[in-house]
């Protein structure tokens, strides 16, 4: 009777076992990938190692450029805007992006005298019928020479683009709500 139980109990405990060190395995990857924050100093480092590189040189010289500073200063004109989240106005210029995007949906708009790209993101497909989805539906109802009132959490700039871009997060048109951004998934 006792070889039969301690036959029983060998092979749970030699399972447990394993369990328990698989457990402890993922444990020690999951915290070896967790990359920790660089301190300032470290990202100073960092900056200056790109900055050497070829793309941190073109990127360089397209700041100094007129067309780096014109952004940069088409971008400070609406921070204020972008940093409390306050009604901008413009108008549409456009209704693509220039040749070559590939910011996704978006279009080209003039707000106090100066051109930004208006962007929203990708559209996304229904996987089953191959449709567009509905979130960016109003906005293909846009007409150059709208006029319309923008919210924005954020103005981002790249060389390749000689526009500021402006993240639409918040579209009215004649006092009428036509896009508002929903909250991220999975972030705070």
């Amino acid at each position: 009777m006792k070889k039969i139980i301690y036959v029983l109990i060998l092979p749970l405990v030699v399972v447990s076992g394993l369990v328990f060190a698989n457990r402890e395995m993922k444990n020690e990857t999951f915290k070896k990938s967790t990359p920790k924050p660089l301190s300032a100093a470290e990202r100073e480092t960092e900056l200056k190692k790109w900055e050497a590189t070829p793309d941190g040189i073109k990127y360089k010289k397209w700041e100094a450029s007129p067309e780096g500073k014109k952004v940069y200063a088409g971008a400070a004109k609406i921070r204020k805007h972008i940093k409390d989240y306050t009604n901008m106005e413009g108008v549409i210029t456009s209704l693509s992006l220039p040749s070559g995007s590939l910011l996704g949906f978006g279009v080209m708009v003039r707000i106090n005298g100066d051109d930004y790209i208006l962007n929203f993101g990708p559209e996304k497909s229904d996987k089953f019928f191959l449709n567009f989805n509905n979130e960016f539906q109003q906005l293909h109802s846009l007409k150059v020479n709208d006029k319309i009132i923008i919210r924005s959490r954020s103005v981002s700039h790249a060389p390749k683009y000689s526009y500021p871009i402006v993240s639409g997060d918040y579209v009215e048109r004649d006092s009428k709500i036509i896009y508002e951004r929903g909250p991220s998934k999975g972030g705070c």
